[in-house]
């Protein structure tokens, strides 16, 4: 590859970066359905019609955003969790290093996650049923939960995931000074969840 080639691919993802950047705080103002192509793309200081060598469409540009965060996420927290000696509190104080690294993008979803564009909730909704999921699979493994059905499995990882995305939502709107507070309290919910779940029996068919 010339160097030249070089410079241009160099160029063509900092521009591309620009317009994720650009759409993070532009929606922080108005929410992403109201914005259009022509602003995201003068806020990458490009005409309308270059906008199109980088993305294929604003819900492109936003599935983006949701795979540059959840799913990243996601696949962070299945390395996470092959640690079999994980506690639950350190996976909750593991999402929020993570959320803090990107507090603006998951700003972003927490907005998004029941905003006005379609495309944005649909793709978030299905990395949080993916999370969901994957923490079914693991719950089933615990040999105090063999006796549960895939439902309960299911209810109960719902539970914990709705948890910490709410403690999520909290953490990215409070000023620096508050966020360890929301952590810690995140924390006591899960464990409190926990607890209910090792001594909860479920009902006989």
């Amino acid at each position: 590859m010339t160097e030249q080639a070089v410079t241009r691919g160099e160029r063509k993802e900092r521009t591309r970066q620009a317009l994720l950047d650009g759409t993070l705080s532009l929606a922080a103002e108005r929410g992403f359905a109201a914005l259009s192509l022509r602003e995201i793309a003068r806020s990458a200081g490009i005409v309308p019609t270059a906008f199109y060598r980088h993305f294929p469409s604003l819900d492109d540009l936003g599935r983006t955003l949701v795979d540059d965060g959840v799913k990243a996420l996601r696949l962070a927290l299945r390395e996470v969790r092959r640690n079999s000696g994980t506690q639950l509190s350190e996976i909750v104080r593991f999402v929020f290093d993570q959320v803090r690294a990107k507090r603006e993008l998951f700003g972003f979803f927490a907005r998004e996650r029941h905003g006005g564009s379609a495309a944005i909730r649909g793709a978030i909704a299905l990395e949080i049923q993916l999370i969901v999921r994957e923490l079914v699979t693991d719950l089933s493994r615990v040999p105090t939960l063999d006796t549960w059905s895939s439902d309960d499995l299911e209810i109960a990882a719902e539970l914990l995931v709705a948890t910490v995305s709410d403690g999520i939502a909290t953490f990215v709107s409070v000023p620096e000074r508050e966020e360890a507070a929301i952590v810690e309290l995140t924390v006591r919910k899960v464990t409190l969840i926990g607890v209910g779940m090792g001594a909860w029996k479920p009902p006989r068919d």
